[in-house]
């Protein structure tokens, strides 16, 4: 029997939230599985995986073949080079935290408070008789020259 590790979608039809499962390869996509080792969230920022190493890598030594997106997460993980003997990738963007969210917004908090510009615009604003004289002006010019 030869087992593949693939991707069971879920989800709603525009928010698709995978887990990673080890599968016999004539099932269908969303059919039964043997184990779930992870899950795959594409749609967060950064993109959520959570990989089971250790079951990822019984399954890889006893021959389960994972399918191309599956072999592209377990290298963003290292669980690929760890079965080939390869050294590990840079490590994943760990999704960001009240504290570093708060941290940021105090940074421009700070930022802020040292700036003394009052938000006008650059180019001044044109007032009503100012553009009533420029069409006189044109209106003049033109009966001139005629």
């Amino acid at each position: 029997m030869a087992v593949k590790i693939k991707l069971k979608r879920l989800g709603k039809i525009r928010q698709p939230h995978y887990r990673i499962v080890v599968a016999d390869a004539r099932t269908r996509r969303d059919g039964r599985a043997i184990e779930e080792i992870g899950i795959y969230h594409p749609t967060y920022n950064p993109s959520r995986i959570e990989v089971n190493a250790e079951r990822a890598q019984y399954w890889l030594s006893v021959g389960a073949q994972p399918t191309e997106a599956v072999l592209a997460i377990l290298k963003l993980t290292g669980d690929w080079q760890a079965h080939k003997g390869l050294p590990a990738p840079a490590p994943l963007l760990q999704p960001e935290t009240k504290e570093s969210k708060r941290r940021s917004f105090d940074e421009f908090a700070k930022a802020l408070e040292g700036d003394d510009t009052k938000g006008e615009a650059i180019t001044p604003k044109a007032k009503k008789a100012d553009k009533k004289a420029d069409e006189a002006a044109a209106d003049a010019a033109e009966s001139t020259e005629a």
